[in-house]
């Protein structure tokens, strides 16, 4: 990996980790921009942490080459830890500490000078709203609270690159929302930032993002660039009896699933079929009042399209 490694924080080529029989993570190219949030998109248990956790050094690959801010992993490991951040899914700071302390402590771990601790702890404690609580203790805190430590905790060393995991897992959808501002913050900021989330509307808020099914890299680009080349359109149908039209339309091959969003269904048609209202309209199921409209895709759209699995059971399409 030669030529561009500046332009990128992390590259990645043909990694892999195996535990035992199982094969967590599978052949996974990967590029991520300087300055950029990068998402990981898939459930638990896709791979989304052994990679993270192979990315920052702390697991060995089973097979392929990572660089990282320029360092080749695992030998460059050490070198790389000052650099980085890691925020866990987790949280992984001390309960019988306060806020502050714990500040303290994870600043002594990365050799901060007396001065530049107490400068850099009274700035996060400003940034991230905790001033007035910084004598509390960790473990009486609430979720969104120690959301806030534990991304203040991995941003204290001003780290070049950012490791999210899951991060929002436990948090209300305000502190959600409230936690994505600073990221984009700390992106304008020059940081780059890899975040795994199973969540769709949080995908969508990343420059790129990766989609990982069981270890396997099915697609990536921008949230837009996968709605725009997912290999099928969207149709969503409103009529009186939308729990029967769900059974008989995803038993047809041309059909990727259908999902009940309230009083409407909504159904991936695949690409092969050129006139998707019109194949829908002649099916036996859909009355003649039933209204059709052809609608943008959404990110979930691309997962389940890349995936082949189907929102309403799980199976996967063969």
């Amino acid at each position: 990996m030669t030529g561009q490694s500046a332009s990128y924080a992390i590259r990645a080529e043909k990694l892999s980790r195996r535990f035992g029989d199982t094969l967590a993570v599978q052949d996974l190219d990967l590029e991520v921009e300087t300055g950029r949030i990068y998402g990981f998109l898939g459930p638990n248990g896709c791979g989304k942490t052994t990679t993270i956790r192979m990315l920052t050094g702390l697991l060995q690959p089973s097979n392929g080459r990572v660089e990282v801010l320029g360092c080749n992993l695992p030998e460059d490991a050490e070198k790389l830890r000052l650099q980085i951040g890691y925020m866990t899914q987790k949280f992984s700071l001390y309960d019988d500490l306060t806020i502050e302390e714990n500040l303290k402590f994870i600043a002594h771990i990365y050799g901060l000078t007396a001065r530049a601790r107490k400068q850099r702890i009274e700035e996060l404690l400003s940034i991230y709203g905790l001033q007035e609580k910084s004598k509390q203790f960790a473990g009486s805190m609430s979720g969104g609270q120690r959301q806030r430590l534990s991304l203040a905790a991995a941003t204290l060393h001003k780290p070049k690159l950012l490791f999210l995991d899951e991060p929002t897992s436990a948090v209300d959808p305000e502190n959600r929302r409230e936690f994505w501002e600073q990221l984009f913050d700390l992106s304008d900021q020059g940081t780059s930032i890899l975040v795994s989330t199973h969540y769709m509307d949080e995908a969508e808020r990343c420059h790129k993002l990766a989609i990982l099914e069981n270890g396997i890299k099915r697609a990536d680009g921008s949230p837009d660039e996968l709605m725009q080349q997912m290999g099928s359109r969207v149709v969503e149908i409103s009529s009186s009896e939308l729990r029967s039209l769900k059974q008989t339309l995803i038993a047809l091959p041309e059909i990727i699933s259908a999902a009940q969003l309230g009083a409407r269904l909504r159904v991936l048609v695949k690409d092969s079929v050129d006139d998707p209202i019109g194949f829908l309209s002649q099916q036996p199921s859909v009355k003649p009042e039933d209204q059709l409209n052809l609608v943008r895709p959404s990110l979930e759209d691309v997962f389940v399209t890349c995936t082949g699995v189907r929102a309403d059971s799980g199976r996967q399409q063969s």
